[in-house]
């Protein structure tokens, strides 16, 4: 039996009646575009992070993007970010016409080494954009400092972090907006592409609305540019509001994955998954490493294991981002955890005996030498 680092299959067959009366219940509604579903979880998404607003969007890349317009970051300006994300990250970025400018990450949490920051602020720098990544959170305190300091702005990536929480903060309800994916593998997931932005100020909520609809305030009447088709669809809303209230059982069954891991892997040269001091983990991916990770995955291969290496590739290093002019060597954090991480199985519905057999077989693999 193959096994995948992430499957929906059980957890639907689990939910299926919900998930099938909220598409049936959005059909029937007379209304498939910004209707009472996506109004609802907007209101319902805010209220978990007890923020003021939060405006649905069509995928997680348009909710940074958008983000970064709302607040005005475009051409001439800098964004300062890391190049251990996935490229969308840096995609949005580029396409509001600022700049990209990395700084690396600390080497135990792969999260963004915030020391680093203030020597990259320069008189362009706009906006600060860490990523909570794999599931923990980004110490923000610094980077308040010097938002403060420099008058920044601060858009934080929390594709990867719904639900987690560092000093008691949840991501997302810390900077001046904050951008969530709900691409189907994340913690809160949906059945395709979706995604939202959090602000608690009125005048950015505005800027967020007209950009996900065309520019326009009032129907046909563009009122700002550019606008953008990237509105939520009504039956992926629908379909998250039902999930939304089992957001914290999932992050409960993906920690309890995480300590079966950990107890069972934990005596191995397997370098596992390190927790900042002050985070609540959700564990989107568990990412682990070694320095014979190919080999590893060669081996697991033949056993029908299809693991996951979240990411191969810096982003510094694409040949799409050449134009910004980084070299290997830039930023050797990040560079040589590429060489070395991957991600083992890891969601809500896998079964105890899938984690065992994905243990057994990476103890009898790292024996071998």
């Amino acid at each position: 039996m193959a096994i995948y680092v992430w499957d929906y299959r059980r957890e639907y067959e689990a939910e299926r009646a919900d998930i099938l009366d909220a598409v049936d219940t959005v059909f029937r509604s007379g209304r498939l575009v910004l209707g009472e579903s996506v109004r609802s979880f907007e209101e319902e998404f805010a209220g978990y992070h007890g923020m003021a607003h939060c405006v649905g969007v069509d995928n997680g890349t348009n909710a940074v993007k958008i983000a970064l317009q709302a607040l005005g970051v475009g051409p001439g300006d800098e964004v300062i970010t890391v190049p251990n994300t996935a490229a969308p990250t840096v995609l949005a970025i580029d396409a509001v016409g600022a700049t990209p400018v990395f700084v690396d990450v600390d080497p135990g949490t792969y999260l963004m080494d915030t020391g680093q920051v203030a020597d990259a602020i320069t008189s362009r720098t706009r906006c600060l954009l860490p990523v909570h990544l794999y599931g923990q959170c980004v110490d923000l305190a610094p980077l308040e400092r010097l938002a403060a300091r420099h008058g920044l702005r601060i858009v934080e990536d929390c594709a990867q972090a719904h639900g987690a929480r560092r000093d008691g903060r949840l991501a997302g309800t810390v900077g001046d907006a904050a951008a969530f994916s709900f691409y189907p593998t994340k913690v809160l997931g949906a059945y395709g592409d979706a995604g939202a932005v959090l602000t608690s100020d009125d005048r950015t909520e505005r800027n967020l609305r007209r950009l996900r609809y065309y520019g326009m305030e009032d129907r046909y009447y563009v009122v700002r540019t550019p606008g953008h088709n990237a509105r939520l669809d009504e039956v992926h809303a629908e379909i998250l509001r039902r999930k939304l209230r089992r957001l914290d059982d999932y992050i409960a069954a993906r920690r309890a994955v995480a300590r079966r891991y950990a107890e069972g892997l934990g005596d191995t040269e397997l370098t596992l998954p390190q927790v900042a001091p002050g985070n609540e983990h959700v564990y989107y991916v568990y990412v682990v490493r070694h320095r014979e990770r190919d080999e590893i995955l060669r081996a697991l291969r033949e056993l029908d294991f299809h693991f996951n290496i979240s990411y191969p590739w810096p982003v510094h290093t694409m040949t799409g981002f050449a134009h910004l002019g980084h070299a290997t060597g830039d930023f050797p954090v990040t560079e040589a955890a590429a060489d070395e991480i991957f991600s083992l199985p890891m969601y809500p519905s896998l079964p105890q005996d899938l984690q065992d057999r994905v243990i057994t077989a990476l103890r009898e693999i790292l024996a071998r030498g």
